[in-house]
């Protein structure tokens, strides 16, 4: 069966068409809405459906294999810390470190390091009675507080993993999650910078919200920071170690040995869930119910994630590469072609994590096409789909609505202050990426 380039493209913007259109304006979940454009896709370039149900069944479980217990583990040690209140702990802790006066910036870098193990929309409702109480004691407006705390912990999921979307892509596109992490904490960086900076020069220029009183903040005093910050920094370090002792050869020695096997993401996670559960106390809320509701969690992710493999097996039976393969789009000029196919998908449907999953699902069979089926290229490739997934945040996003609930902005203060940063966050991503392939390509 031979189809032309331009029957294939419009296969692909159909299929597309399709996520967008059932996600966005029918509100269909993202796993059927994946589902369906398979079909969409696959029968529009006349594949047969038991080819298309068997390149399905292949991609759901390659990428189950390479993802399931890492998002499994990493929901689990999110909740933990969230119950047994390390997030405040390590938020207490910032702030006595910057000053109440750089409160804004506390909240920035408070958000950037809670949100590497968490998923943004969890961390912000745990901290968001934090925000409000920052902004009592210090008297700044409460949209620049908070701002400044979405946007950090914005930076992270939308670059690093165990967070779903950059998880599912550096499995599709082989990337090693150790290099992932270090690289990704290096570029988001800048991006948490550049939110952080806006919610100041903006949210000045806004009318604050009333700041409503909380109660009932978890008792943490019998925590240390030291317990609070290790089950989050154990596991990036195992895993940054286990990359850069793979990266440099260092033999087989025992410690080598120890540290490759304490560095897989699996065991790492498991050492991080290990520590968290010694901060637990009586009253923070009983094992069995943390797991249920980590094991909840990672099943409405993995399940997006599942399709997501599916959907890319089915675009990767239609041979895009073969089509493109004559064509001249290498060069530094490609990296647009990851940042603005998941720009358009995350504006459009609203989800951050569907849109690396889709987009990654459509640039990996055209990485050599592209000229960026390399390590380094690959990796820029990732890091520039996470770039894209930044942009725009707005009323189609769930975050952005649990930023406006727990926070009490209306929506012109959301689109002027936060959906905006989204913007500027995106860009100055993707220019600091462009700036590491003048190094890495």
């Amino acid at each position: 069966m031979h189809i032309s380039l331009t029957h294939l493209l419009i296969a692909l913007i159909a299929g597309i068409a399709s996520i967008v259109l059932l996600t966005a304006r029918y509100k269909v979940h993202a796993f059927f809405a994946l589902f369906i454009a398979c079909f969409v896709v696959g029968l529009s370039v006349q594949m047969p459906v038991d080819a298309i149900l068997k390149a399905m069944k292949e991609g759901f479980g390659h990428i189950m294999s390479s993802l399931a217990l890492i998002i499994v583990l990493g929901a689990t040690l999110g909740v933990l810390l969230e119950h047994t209140g390390s997030t405040k702990v390590m938020a207490d802790y910032i702030l006595r470190k910057t000053g109440e006066r750089r409160a804004p910036l506390a909240m920035s870098i408070t958000g950037f390091v809670v949100g590497l193990p968490i998923f943004c929309d969890s961390g912000y409702i745990v901290l968001s009675g934090l925000a409000k109480s920052l902004a009592r004691r210090t008297g700044t407006a409460i949209t620049i507080i908070a701002v400044s705390l979405a946007t950090g912990l914005y930076s992270v999921h939308c670059l690093i993993p165990p967070h779903p979307g950059m998880s599912a892509a550096a499995a599709a596109l082989h990337i090693d999650y150790g290099r992932l992490i270090l690289t990704g904490i290096l570029v988001a960086i800048p991006a948490s910078m550049a939110g952080y900076a806006w919610a100041v020069y903006a949210g000045k220029k806004m009318a604050d919200a009333e700041v409503a009183e909380t109660s009932g903040d978890m008792a943490t005093q019998h925590l240390k920071p030291i317990q609070a910050f290790l089950p989050v920094f154990v596991p990036i370090v195992l895993i940054a170690l286990n990359s850069f002792l793979s990266g440099n050869n260092s033999g087989a020695g025992v410690l080598s040995g120890i540290l490759n096997v304490m560095g897989e993401p699996v065991i790492a996670l498991s050492a991080g869930i290990v520590l968290a559960l010694f901060n637990a106390r009586k009253g923070a809320g009983s094992f069995t119910h943390v797991l249920q509701e980590a094991a909840e969690k990672a099943g409405g992710i993995l399940v997006i994630i599942g399709a997501g493999g599916a959907f890319g097996a089915v675009l990767a039976a239609t041979n895009p590469a073969g089509h493109f393969a004559g064509m001249a789009i290498g060069g530094k000029l490609a990296l647009l072609f990851p940042f603005l196919v998941t720009f358009v998908l995350k504006t459009a449907q609203g989800s951050s994590t569907v849109a690396i999953i889709t987009a990654s699902s459509l640039v990996q069979p055209l990485l050599p096409a592209l000229g960026l089926d390399s390590e380094n290229g690959r990796l820029l490739a990732v890091l520039g789909m996470g770039a894209g997934s930044m942009m725009i945040s707005h009323a189609n996003d769930a975050y952005f609505w649990v930023i406006a609930k727990f926070s009490g902005f209306e929506m012109k203060a959301m689109l002027k202050v936060y959906s905006v940063a989204s913007v500027w966050m995106g860009l100055v991503t993707l220019g600091v990426i462009y700036l590491l392939s003048f190094f890495m390509l």
